[in-house]
């Protein structure tokens, strides 16, 4: 019996022995490589860290001060450079157009959105195109890309004006109660919600006028990724879902799926009594297209298949989640810069009465888009001092060549600043100048094609972006034939969460152009 003893004792110590060995031969490899990958990354400028093992973690904060502390950091560098979260997380930072373009234009075979940003989204969006990659990425997106063609989107500019003039029969009423100071963040989300719900579902949510559990719950969510993001507690699942924290999340992800879940269920339904099955695919094109469930539950790949249900939901709520943010981000910046500048203000504002001048109606239809070239003008520029998204970030399946013959590892994230490249003094003089005649075609001659790009570029560019931009218009257009728009006496913060907001909301003062009706 003790000898049986003494060879298990001495059986468990050689367990020991090989666990600690194979652990620390795991080390070793990651010590090496990280060895490595920081070598190579010598090549790139590094701004000093807070200390060895912290790198540059907690150095760049989301707020206004942060995005001043971008400006420096472009002023010093130019055009990128490394950058450590703790002892194994690196990024490389570009802000130059010469230095993301041949980030953005890499084929999508190679091009990964990474986990460590945009992982918290993924409970939430699933496989949509915001979060997928390789093939099921370039199938969804050759699948989305009829839902966004110019024909679509003809028939929602209507429903772009009709969501703008709910809106501002609120503002009117509001004025005449004495409330003519308002958070443009809080009223404009709620109309490219109540925009989008229609665009999508062909659902009218009244959501500007009464409350909504679906878009409360979008509300919650994209409060909670932010949250999750800041806490690096957080970061690891097995706690998050835990907390109260994660509880909520998932609650709110549960009222979000069954939202979109029985919208598309219904509308299958309803497309399956309408024709049979085996004719669906041979008269799909002949179908008037209502909205974007239509197009993605008729959508047929080479091979003649569709989308399933599930990841028709992904699209869906990816949509939802990424076209109501992000423009009203836009909007509610492009109002607060006419605000500062009236002399732009009145110049849009005669754009717009001049092309409305005899009409019956104040609506904005799809051919006036083109013929707003001032407005159009005063936007970009908006979009380029204000992008409503600051930077996105990639990974790469292969190493990546940049100018000056210096080479991203692959594995490293890229942070490809929108904000910093169009912040870049050696692309844009004084970039903090809200200045539109920088958008005028002779200004613009000679300017890399990726000195803007508020949408991105490239094969992953945002497929919404003509559909944005086609909302932004009609929304502006009216506001200021309806409006005059003044800023309110504060200071104004910007905060860089997942979109480009301001802190405590940014206030705008509202001047009917005619009085209210009684």
């Amino acid at each position: 019996a003790g000898v049986a003893l003494l060879y298990r004792s001495y059986f468990l110590q050689l367990c020991v022995l090989a666990v600690l060995l194979v652990l620390l031969l795991r080390v070793g490899r990651l010590l090496l490589k990280y060895s490595s990958n920081i070598r190579r990354l010598r090549c790139f400028a590094q701004p000093p860290k807070r200390n060895w093992l912290l790198g540059h973690l907690g150095i760049m904060r989301n707020t206004e001060e942060g995005l001043q502390s971008v400006d420096e950091l472009v002023k010093t560098y130019k055009h990128s450079c490394a950058w450590f979260l703790g002892p194994f997380y690196t990024l490389i930072r570009l802000f130059h157009p010469d230095y993301i373009k041949p980030l953005l234009l890499a084929s999508a075979s190679v091009t990964y959105k990474d986990e460590l940003f945009y992982g918290f989204l993924r409970p939430w969006l699933g496989q949509g195109l915001l979060l997928s990659n390789g093939e099921h990425w370039s199938r969804h997106r050759r699948l989305l890309t009829p839902a966004f063609h110019f024909d679509i989107l003809k028939n929602y500019v209507t429903i772009f004006n009709k969501s703008t003039d709910i809106m501002h029969e609120k503002w009117c009423r509001l004025v005449e109660e004495g409330q003519n100071c308002l958070d443009m963040f809080e009223q404009i989300s709620l109309m490219t919600l109540h925009s989008l719900l229609k665009c999508t579902f062909s659902y009218d949510s009244n959501c500007q006028e009464h409350p909504s559990e679906y878009i409360a719950a979008i509300y919650e969510l994209s409060t909670l990724v932010v949250q999750r993001e800041h806490r690096m507690l957080y970061h690891w699942d097995w706690l998050y879902w835990r907390t109260d924290e994660g509880r909520r999340f998932r609650r709110a992800c549960a009222m979000v799926h069954r939202f979109t879940a029985n919208i598309v269920q219904k509308r299958r339904a309803a497309l399956n009594q309408q024709q049979e099955p085996e004719q669906q695919s041979r008269s799909s094109k002949a179908k008037k297209v209502t909205d974007f469930i239509d197009v993605l539950l008729l959508s047929r790949d080479e091979d003649g298949n569709g989308l399933t249900d599930e990841e028709i939901k992904a699209e869906a709520d990816t949509f939802m989640f990424e076209g109501h943010d992000t423009t009203a981000s836009g909007i509610s910046w492009i109002l607060y810069n006419l605000a500062l500048h009236p002399d732009h203000q009145d110049r849009c504002r005669a754009e717009v009465d001049a092309l409305l001048q005899g009409r019956d109606s104040e609506e904005i239809e799809w051919n006036d888009l083109s013929n707003l070239p001032y407005t159009t003008m005063c936007i970009k520029e908006s979009l380029r001092l204000h992008p409503p998204v600051t930077a996105v970030t990639r990974r790469f399946a292969q190493d990546m060549t940049v100018p000056g013959g210096r080479v991203i590892p692959q594995g490293n994230i890229c942070l490809v600043s929108i904000y910093g490249t169009h912040h870049n003094p050696d692309i844009w003089p004084n970039p903090e100048v809200y200045d539109p005649m920088r958008f005028d075609p002779e200004n613009s001659k000679g300017r890399s094609s990726h000195a803007f790009v508020p949408f991105s570029a490239g094969p992953r560019n945002c497929i919404g972006q003509n559909f944005a931009m086609a909302e932004m218009k009609v929304v502006v257009a009216l506001t200021l034939l309806r409006f005059r728009v003044t800023p309110r006496d504060s200071e104004v913060r910007r905060l860089p969460e997942l979109i480009l907001r301001a802190e405590r909301g940014l206030w705008l003062r509202l001047e009917p152009r005619i009085p209210p009706k009684d």
